[in-house]
């Protein structure tokens, strides 16, 4: 398999062993974050107000600081914001108590955390095509994004066992330790590595590449935009099924939590067998194929309102699931052929765009499922398949052609390794 053939260079196994770690132990975070808030407080809007407030610092740092966010474009800086994280979270139980004052610092926190976190998140998609050749980006996007699957499925499925040895607030300090860990290996990175630039000057790690303006880039590549559109289109759909599931189960067959983690599951494994499929994909069309698939997941969120019985849910749940890596693996991996400073830029602008779609969803569609979770989930799967389905048509009939993809970081020797 070709990720075994990646794990084999020493840079990609150290970096996706430490991020692999550090995101379940993010989502061992956002689990605690979301337990403590209503053990102590007993309000719903207030785990809505820390969601919100985690997701500001992506949207205003996205839209107006891609200078800061440029600042942090090397390994090295990246090595101290997870070093700045470990720090927060590893305070925050010392911090923490059950009264305002305590919830108070909990969101300043969390703001914190959110602000490293938006600094941190576009830097690493940009910096992982570096690692490898040119025809082995869509792969090691495939390798990464299958982190973040695996923790989705493990973070759920150990926080109870931590549970038995730690307090939720305790869980917070086990994030730091993975951000500690995180840091550590970034700092390994690097000293390992030099960034030569197209001109052929060697950019040391300590030296961060320039920002560069969104819309020009966007407009030599129009389609670039309509995909990062589309993503954040599919991300404010995405708050009916993370809401409106449990809502679907309880009122339309009475089911309960063990159902719930049932159709999580099947996400879950349906995530896991698409992501191989993903990453190995050589053709061209690639935003036919990211179309397509938010279509089909479009088409199968739709579907979950209107099914009469829980195993054709189930049976839905898993082609949801199994055609997600393809939206996600398919678009980091052609804005991973990108020269750096603009494949920065426009992983950022995405990174934008889906957090604030994400938001306006969260706040918005709860109001929809709560009047009919069954036509919330009709009117969340069609918008999305109807946007996919429209993307195509303006891509194929409205847009003039994209301009010729600069060359990729690693075709100019962008990331030579220390041997």
């Amino acid at each position: 398999m070709g990720y075994l053939r990646l794990l084999r260079q020493r840079s990609v196994l150290v970096l996706w062993l430490a991020q692999s770690l550090s995101v379940l132990g993010d989502r061992l975070y956002a689990l605690a974050v979301m337990w403590v808030v209503y053990a102590s407080t007993g309000s719903a809007s207030l785990m809505g107000l820390i969601a919100v407030v985690e997701s500001l610092p992506y949207i205003v740092l996205g839209t107006a600081g891609r200078h800061v966010v440029a600042r942090f474009s090397t390994f090295g800086r990246l090595a101290r914001v997870d070093a700045a994280r470990a720090l927060v979270a590893v305070s925050l139980p010392f911090l923490w108590s059950p009264d305002p004052w305590g919830v108070a610092l909990l969101l300043v926190g969390v703001l914190l955390l959110g602000s490293l976190g938006a600094l941190f998140d576009p830097n690493l998609g940009a910096l992982v095509p570096d690692l490898v050749e040119p025809d082995r980006v869509q792969q090691v996007t495939g390798l990464f994004d299958l982190t973040g699957r695996i923790a989705r499925i493990a973070g759920p499925a150990s926080i109870g066992l931590l549970l038995l040895a730690v307090s939720e607030v305790q869980l917070f300090a086990l994030n730091g330790v993975t951000f500690a860990v995180s840091a550590v290996a970034l700092g390994w990175l690097a000293r390992r590595y030099a960034v030569v630039t197209g001109e052929g000057a060697v950019e040391r790690p300590g030296k961060a590449r320039s920002a560069v303006r969104a819309w020009p880039v966007l407009r030599a590549h129009p389609r670039v935009g309509l995909a990062v559109g589309l993503h954040g289109i599919a991300l404010f759909c995405s708050a009916v099924t993370a809401v409106g599931m449990p809502a679907l189960l309880a009122t339309r067959y009475g089911a309960g939590a063990a159902v719930y983690g049932l159709v999580t599951a099947a996400v879950g494994v349906g995530a896991l067998l698409g992501n191989p499929l993903a990453s190995s994909r050589r053709s061209g069309g690639w935003l036919a194929v990211y179309c397509g698939a938010w279509a089909l997941q479009g088409a199968a969120t739709a579907c979950m309102g209107l099914v009469l019985n829980l195993p054709a849910l189930l049976l839905l749940a898993l082609v949801s699931g199994l055609v997600t890596p393809a939206t996600s693996v398919t678009l980091r991996a052609h804005l991973g052929a990108f020269a750096p400073a603009e494949r920065l830029r426009l992983m950022s602008v995405d990174q934008t765009v889906i957090r604030t779609g994400g938001t306006a969803g969260m706040l918005l569609l709860p109001f929809l499922v709560d009047a009919s979770p069954r036509g919330a989930f009709v009117v969340g799967g069609v918008m999305v398949a109807g946007s996919a389905l429209a993307s195509l048509v303006v891509a194929s009939r409205l847009l003039r052609p994209d301009a010729a993809l600069p060359l990729p970081a690693a075709a100019r020797g962008s990331a030579v390794a220390a041997e």
